[in-house]
Parts: structure tokens; C-alpha cells; sequence
């Protein structure tokens, strides 16, 4: 089987998730890994085995045999990194939030059409089999007529204001961390329809929102969605109809979902991964670069622009507490 050779920009957590989940991918292997520090590079490549180190980002993108790079750099960084690799003539699969407003989102996706290239907004829960199972079973009516989706994802983070989450030069705030999360379940199963929001938010002595509750309509059906620096929440997605339930336990990393008719639980699902799930995405992005498409069909520039969109709006009602 053909591979894709990936650069990896980033030796932070998330990078070490996605190299370590690279062992899983069948149609692409890792090739490089850049830095700000040399030594940082060199001691990720050692641990991972990668075979070439890179102390400039724009080295590694000028590298000949890197045909794709994963950015899992903070989010303000985003829109830089995957201009450059793009104009490098790179394809790019960027952590989310691809971007941190509407107008760098859709400024990237022009200039990857125009460049030839390949641009995906690293969405990992679109997918998971769990979550792709609980569509399954919403398009075949198994829950009758959607209704509501339900979800949360939330973990106490102490208050730091200079660590990233709570960093304001880095767009730190538990929206862009976590609060996308739900957001993205809700579109996922609500069909990226824009809605209609109301927004509760508290912020931390910085001024950077630390609890944000969000009740939305979705042309009719409806979203109850929250998240927090403050507090772990329940971190489940309910999807639910006139006739039963779908019930996804941490949803943003599903392993498994459970179909409900009432309280009786009618069918379960789970995979039997032993990788953290990051696989299915960089698999998924080597198929499609080698079948010479330019966006997913999964996570469309539409659907990156929809999230960005819905958070702009969202944060426009922050100060209206």
C-alpha cells in the first residue's frame, strides 16, 4: 500500500497522541517533526522514531518528501502555520480550532483550493465508529424524529493566566478548548444549520470565560450544550428523538454508544481500538489526498466555517450577562 510521508508540527501533548496513534495508520507513515527547539525535536523523533528532526517549521515545509503536516500547535498559531505549509505546497490536516475567526477560516480555505492542496480541520469525534454508529442509527429513524441533542464536556483547569487555556494572547477560554466539542455534536447530527443562541458565560480574574452554558435552536430542534474550566461535567452527548435515545459516554473520544426506547437500552456499540482514536482521522485524510480531493466530506471547509461562524456568535453574547 502506498503512504503518505506527514511532518508533525508541535512536541506537545496532542502531537504525542497523533505520532503515537500514527502506529495504527496503514496509509501513511511519520517522516519529520519540527520545533522551536532543536533538542525538543530530536528527543520527540528518538522517542517516536522519526527519522528526520527540524528546528524550523519552514524548514520542514520546504521538505521535499513531507507530502502532508499535522499542526498541533496552540490555537493562534494555526493560521500561520498552515499558510505557510500550504504555500509550500504541503497538504494539511490542522487542530481544531483550524483557525480562531471566520474571515482566517475561510482566507485558508481559498488559498488551499487555489494552491492544489488538501486542508482538514482535525474534527477526530466525526470519526470515530461510535459516533458515525449513533448517525447510523438517527438516519435509520431507529429514534424517530430528532428533537434535542444534549451535551457537555468540562474539566477543572486551576486558574493560571499563563498557561495556554487561560492564556488571552493564545485565545485561551474553555469556547475554543472544549466548548467546540459540543458545538461540532450538535452540528454533526443537526445538520450545520445556523442557529439561534443563548449564551450564559463566567470568566476568570482575566477576563477569559472559564463556564459557558448555551441553549440553542436549531430551525426547530433544539441544543443544550455547556462547558467549563470550572467543573467536570457529565461529558455525555444525548441525541434524541420522539421515539428513543442515543447515549454516547465521552463523546469527544466515544468508544461506544447505547440506543434507548424509553429507560430500555435496545442495542450498544463499542469498538475494540487500542489507539487513543486519532488514527481514524490521519487514515481517513490519506484517502482522500490519495483519491485527489481537496476537502473531506466529513469535515468540509463549510463545516469549519459553520463552527467558527456559531462560536463568533456565541462569544458575541458574552457580554450580555
Amino acid at each position: 500500500m502506498n503512504k503518505l510521508n506527514w511532518g508533525i508540527v508541535s512536541t506537545g501533548r496532542i502531537a504525542e497522541q497523533f505520532a503515537s496513534d500514527m502506529a495504527f495508520v496503514s496509509n501513511g507513515k511519520m517522516l519529520a517533526v519540527a520545533a522551536r527547539k532543536l533538542e525538543d525535536a530530536e528527543e520527540f523523533a528518538s522517542r517516536f522514531e522519526i527519522e528526520r528532526a527540524y528546528a524550523s517549521y519552514q524548514a520542514m515545509f520546504d521538505d521535499p518528501d513531507i507530502d502532508v503536516v499535522y499542526i498541533g500547535t496552540p490555537h493562534t498559531l494555526h493560521f500561520d502555520q498552515a499558510r505557510d505549509a500550504i504555500l509550500a505546497g504541503k497538504h494539511v490536516l490542522c487542530e481544531k480550532p483550524v483557525t480562531i475567526s471566520s474571515a482566517q477560516c475561510q482566507e485558508l480555505s481559498k488559498l488551499a483550493k487555489s494552491q492544489g492542496v488538501f486542508l482538514m480541520e482535525a474534527m477526530w469525534t466525526y470519526f470515530l465508529p461510535a459516533i458515525q454508529q449513533a448517525k447510523r442509527w438517527v438516519d435509520a429513524g431507529r429514534i424517530g424524529n430528532l428533537k434535542h441533542v444534549k451535551a457537555d464536556f468540562g474539566y477543572p483547569m486551576p486558574y493560571s493566566p499563563e498557561t495556554r487555556v487561560y492564556n488571552k494572547a493564545l485565545a485561551g477560554g474553555c469556547l475554543l478548548d472544549m466548548g467546540i466539542y459540543p458545538i461540532a455534536i450538535a452540528g454533526y447530527f443537526l445538520n450545520n444549520v445556523n442557529a439561534d443562541w443563548y449564551v450564559s458565560a463566567e470568566f476568570a480574574p482575566n477576563g477569559v470565560e472559564n463556564d459557558v452554558i448555551m441553549l440553542a435552536d436549531f430551525g426547530g430542534k433544539k441544543a443544550t450544550l455547556a462547558t467549563s474550566f470550572q467543573c467536570k461535567l457529565n461529558n455525555y452527548a444525548y441525541i434524541i428523538g420522539d421515539k428513543g435515545y442515543i447515549a454516547i459516554h465521552d463523546f469527544w473520544r466515544a468508544k461506544d454508544c447505547s440506543l434507548y426506547i424509553l429507560e430500555e437500552e435496545v442495542e450498544h456499540f463499542e469498538d475494540s481500538r487500542d489507539s487513543i482514536g486519532l488514527n481514524y482521522e490521519a487514515q481517513a485524510v490519506a484517502e482522500d489526498i490519495f483519491a485527489g480531493k481537496l476537502e473531506s466530506d466529513v469535515v468540509t471547509h463549510g463545516k469549519s466555517l459553520w463552527l467558527q461562524t456559531q462560536m463568533e456568535n456565541v462569544k458575541s453574547l458574552f457580554d450580555r450577562n
